[in-house]
């Protein structure tokens, strides 16, 4: 039946990541490190305030934008901890995930023809919904050496004159990199120089271990070129609450609303009820996690180091994307040998992208206890390859 598909549909791989968690599904007693999603239940008062909506039968559609109160909140909330204005009438859309955010604006953006620029190592959505817009993605390296940022020189080396949209995600999945207001000033002035948008996922931001996330938004002559993204999921440990937000120029918000009242509609308004309530009183539950993946992300860089593999200190996010190349495996086959005799998951960095060739990425967002063991058994998988 392949036949019937759309042939960029049909060329299209499956996502490096899942193709790890449902290889680990089928198996007993693995420990996996490869899925970003939080270990935490959802805190008690945001589960409640969800399940408080069903009670009063709140079970229909809100408008397409979203709940005017969530979005009235996240426009305040937005203000006080990013120095960012928008109107929540008509610049603030409600999203099912941050994941819809980013599919809809590329949608809304681009056309067939069209060049987006993303750095890598990345998340493994942004090429394949460029793709399915019709666009070419242009990848730009990223490297260790200078902790993962994005160089305006790199940025200047990929530029072409077709290119409309630039992909920002930092903190970054998967290599935790950040980058702070001077490394991202040059970038700005690259962006109003050759007038491109900017999608910034900013998914992470509260996920932060050194100084303070800075918007890209919120840079001189940066507010209406960029489409912020982001979410509840990481933060408040919402994942399958599906609920994430798009913020911006309101005639790009008009464009990406109009895609998404044809297909979606609306995001789940249980699940906005319990964003809101997130918003106003989970702040505190949310600063114990990030407090515990700040201790557990010291566990692993230690634990790597300690084994003899160079690894990148991660300042945001909850992974580590440690360098393998001392084992003369590529990424691919170390995951899969790593599976195979240890019972450890985790997912190569060519999942990322090009530029994650010789790395894996290892989610920390699991508890002290799996992460020990598992540091454990890949200490005793590297070292005969090493020493």
């Amino acid at each position: 039946m392949n036949r019937y598909l759309a042939p960029h549909v049909a060329s299209m791989p499956p996502s490096g990541i899942r193709k790890f968690f449902d290889l680990v599904a089928t198996m007993k007693d693995v420990i996996s490190l490869g899925v970003g999603e939080p270990d935490f239940v959802t805190p008690w008062t945001v589960r409640e305030s969800g399940i408080f909506s069903l009670e009063q039968g709140q079970t229909m559609y809100t408008s397409n934008a979203g709940l005017f109160e969530l979005r009235d909140e996240l426009a305040h909330h937005l203000s006080i901890t990013l120095g960012l204005s928008y109107n929540p009438l008509d610049e603030i859309l409600i999203t099912a995930g941050a994941s819809e955010a980013v599919d809809l604006v590329m949608r809304a953006v681009l056309s067939p023809g069209d060049v987006v620029l993303v750095p890598n190592p990345s998340y493994v959505s942004y090429g394949p919904c460029a793709t399915l817009s019709g666009a070419t993605v242009h990848y730009i390296p990223t490297h260790a050496k200078e902790d993962f940022r994005l160089r305006v020189e790199d940025l200047t080396q990929a530029y072409t004159p077709k290119a409309k949209l630039l992909v920002l995600s930092y903190p970054n999945n998967p290599t935790g990199a950040i980058m702070s207001r001077e490394d991202l000033l040059p970038i700005a002035d690259f962006v109003a120089k050759h007038d491109l948008l900017v999608l910034a996922d900013d998914i992470y931001s509260d996920l932060t271990y050194d100084g303070t996330h800075v918007s890209f938004a919120s840079l001189p002559g940066m507010h209406d070129r960029t489409l912020f993204v982001s979410g509840f999921s990481k933060s408040y440990a919402m994942t399958g609450w599906r609920i994430g937000y798009v913020a911006g120029h309101k005639d790009l918000i008009a464009g990406l609303t109009k895609i998404h009242q044809y297909t979606m509609l609306c995001a789940p308004i249980m699940g906005q009820f319990a964003a809101l309530e997130a918003l106003r009183s989970a702040s505190e539950a949310r600063d114990e996690m990030v407090a515990a993946y700040d201790r557990r992300r010291r566990l692993m860089v230690h634990g790597f180091r300690q084994m003899g593999l160079e690894c990148f200190e991660p300042l945001g996010a909850f992974y580590v994307f440690p360098d393998i190349s001392k084992t003369n495996l590529t990424s691919e086959e170390f995951a899969e040998q790593l599976l195979k005799e240890e019972l450890v998951a985790v997912v190569p960095g060519t999942a990322f992208g090009p530029s994650g060739e010789g790395h894996i990425r290892c989610s920390y967002a699991y508890s002290t206890e799996q992460l020990q063991e598992a540091l454990k058994r890949i200490a005793r998988f590297v070292q005969p390859r090493i020493s």
